[in-house]
């Protein structure tokens, strides 16, 4: 969500903020919020498909400063789209903003795309720091809300939605939240975050005599990701043009407008005069039901950080089996498979890939068939389930050349175990884990006799990287499959050398190789050319990956989860490696100075080229 020009109006008007130090507190933080505002602080090439090592690096930066002083964070994370579905419109918009800013970045502009798998990395970081995080089951800012008024703390966020919401702890814009600057000592209050919070009272301060409680129908008039009333248009434009022709002055008028008013009904009474009489009644069960989304959730959070159970109305009403809530809640489960299980409809995001060709997620489309697949077991009584007369199809979101498009995809057909009449979504946990390992191992083409040399931790990875081999098109480059090989044989380097947990795996060897290694990436690359077609096939394997993972979550991990924050990909390595294969093959001997590692990348190529 997001109300229209809220921010930058806010952001344009200081004074409707208040200097704050966050310490020795609780802090409700906006999930999907923080890890897109940590994304870009890490500074990573955005062209080259990502760096999560480093954003791991950020992700534990932030939450140490909030342990210096005494925060406790509780991160609360969208889920999936909701049966209802009410957002598609301003998702397809998104998507379309992602899909332009991908292709401008493809072409050497400027721009940011989030990389594929930043979320999935970014829940990776939180369970290993131990910070407690819950996601739900649609949007969460009404959870949000709810949580942080229980507690009476403050809300961290990007999202102007938030200045709507009554916040008893106030709203803390992510923006003008200072983590890296620490301040304070030893003294008896001890160290915090400068911040900034919103003030309701100086914002509707600013407007004269206006009601708080009118902010919900100022967010609905204005526009957000729920709606947009074509039919409020003429009125919205008379109210903007007293405010002259200034910057915001729609918003201004409609605030200085509303500010005549005591109470929302006697203001969409007022509305309502501007609105075509056949209109009118539509227009207000429309308005007073989207000022319902300003109300905080009934969803009890402080009871899933107590016992770890997700209760929530829309959930049960969609019918999900309780493994599926609880697996989605603990992000066991991404909002990929609930979208796909409830809506049949699912989003693939774009990266800077080659437009000309077709998306990079279509290597992964038998995986994600399976997938569907399975989802379409769902008990008889979800709403997926229950549409009996629409043909077992689901509906994908994804890009054709520089557009968005949507594409209807068949599920694929499951082995017996999986397809049997007494078979269902909510057994899916019952069937034998070695069944559940051959099904992933057969979607990904390979057998499990060939990953017994690698650990166990890679065998995934592994696994999709032998998938990618075969389904790519076009085919993958040799030098593609071993600067890819070289950089996982890297990460694994720093993991050993770099993680107190990994202590006892590292001999004198390895750290001689990993310091060799160091000073290689030090060296400046003569040839900075950004290869397309070479960053169109690591989306691929980008793509295969996250398919993997989901389809390995799905099927409760027959195959241990990879650590992406021990560099498991690495965008600009990866780049850099492909390009010197190229003109300096002995790169390929990189770790030749540690004998475990050098045997690691012979068994890893071995293994693909089998």
């Amino acid at each position: 969500m997001g109300v229209r020009g809220l921010a930058g109006f806010v952001e344009e008007r200081g004074a409707f903020c208040a200097e704050l130090r966050v310490r020795d507190t609780k802090l409700v933080i906006d999930g999907s919020s923080l890890y897109h505002q940590l994304c870009f602080a890490s500074a990573a090439d955005p062209r080259r498909g990502g760096e999560y090592g480093l954003f791991a690096e950020t992700v534990r930066d932030f939450f140490g400063s909030l342990r210096a002083c005494r925060v406790s964070p509780f991160v609360v994370l969208d889920g999936g789209r909701g049966a209802d579905d009410r957002k598609l419109p301003a998702l397809r918009e998104r998507a379309a903003e992602r899909l332009r800013a991908a292709h401008g970045l493809s072409r050497g502009e400027g721009g940011c795309v989030v990389p594929l798998l930043t979320r999935e990395a970014f829940l990776q970081a939180l369970r290993r720091l131990g910070v407690p995080f819950v996601q739900c089951f649609a949007e969460a800012d009404r959870e949000i809300a709810g949580l942080a008024n229980r507690w009476g703390c403050p809300v961290l966020s990007l999202d102007s939605d938030f200045c709507v919401f009554e916040l008893a702890g106030g709203y803390c814009p992510l923006t003008h939240f200072q983590w890296r600057s620490v301040c304070g000592g030893d003294g008896p209050q001890g160290r915090y975050v400068p911040a900034r919070c919103f003030s309701v009272e100086r914002f509707c301060g600013h407007f004269g005599a206006l009601k708080k409680s009118l902010l919900p129908l100022f967010a609905v008039m204005c526009g957000n990701d729920y709606i947009e009333l074509a039919a409020l248009e003429a009125f919205l434009s008379a109210v903007g043009s007293r405010s002259g022709g200034r910057k915001h002055a729609r918003l201004r008028g409609l605030l200085s407008w509303l500010s005549q008013f005591s109470e929302p009904a006697e203001a969409v009474d007022s509305v309502l005069k501007y609105v075509k009489k056949h209109q009118r009644e539509e227009v207000r069960d429309l308005l007073c039901a989207s000022m319902e989304d300003y109300t905080p959730s009934d969803v009890d959070l402080e009871d899933f950080f107590r016992s770890s159970r997700y209760e929530c109305e829309a959930a049960r009403k969609a019918g999900l089996p309780r493994w599926v809530l609880d697996a989605l809640a603990k992000g066991k489960l991404a909002p990929f498979i609930i979208n796909a299980l409830v809506l049949r409809s699912t989003f693939l995001r774009v990266q800077v890939e080659n437009m000309q060709r077709p998306s990079a997620h279509s290597t992964a489309l038998p995986i994600r068939q399976v997938i569907y697949g399975l989802l379409l077991k769902a008990s008889q009584n979800t709403e997926a389930a229950s549409r009996s007369s629409e043909p077992p199809v689901f509906c994908e979101f994804s890009r054709l050349q520089k557009t968005l498009k949507k594409t209807f995809v068949q599920a694929a057909s499951l082995p017996t175990d999986f397809c049997d009449d007494s078979f269902s979504l909510e057994k899916l946990v019952e069937v034998p884990m070695s069944h559940r390992q051959m099904l992933l191992l057969e979607t990904l083409g390979v057998k499990m006799s060939f990953l017994e040399r690698i650990p166990s931790h890679l065998q995934l990875p592994l696994a999709v990287t032998c998938y990618w081999i075969c389904c790519s098109e076009p085919k993958v480059k040799l030098h593609q499959l071993k600067a890819l090989l070289l950089m996982t044989v890297s990460g694994e380097l720093h993991r050993i050398t770099n993680d107190p947990d990994a202590t006892g795996l590292c001999a004198e060897d390895d750290v001689i190789a990993y310091n060799a290694f160091l000073q290689w990436k030090e060296k400046r690359l003569e040839n900075k050319d950004f290869d397309l077609d070479a960053a169109h096939s690591f989306c691929q394997w980008q793509c295969c990956l996250q398919m993997g993972l989901y389809l390995n979550q799905l099927l409760g991990t027959p195959l241990p989860e990879p650590d992406l924050s021990s560099r498991l990909y690495t965008g600009t390595l990866v780049h850099r490696l492909f390009q010197e294969l190229k003109s300096t093959p002995s790169v390929e001997n990189l770790f030749s100075s540690s004998p475990k590692m050098a045997q690691l990348y012979q068994d890893l190529l071995n293994t693909v080229e089998s």
